[in-house]
């Protein structure tokens, strides 16, 4: 499940619930405390990719405490 898991805080990768570091920029700054989620796909065709500067297909969490 989506909630279980943690979000990166720099750069808002949502990783598996017994992540260290993110999986995605290494960063061992995770946290359960975020709300909502999109999952890109294509990040060179993707609008919301564009906003929130993401270069690489997964899920990203939308709002990160």
């Amino acid at each position: 499940m989506a909630e279980d898991r943690l979000a990166c805080r720099e750069c808002h990768y949502v990783n598996d619930p017994d992540a260290q570091t993110c999986e995605l920029c290494g960063s061992s700054s995770l946290t359960e405390d975020w709300a909502g989620y999109v999952i890109i796909t294509s990040p060179e065709e993707s609008q919301i990719a564009e906003e929130m500067n993401v270069s690489k297909p997964g899920s990203y969490a939308l709002k990160v405490r």
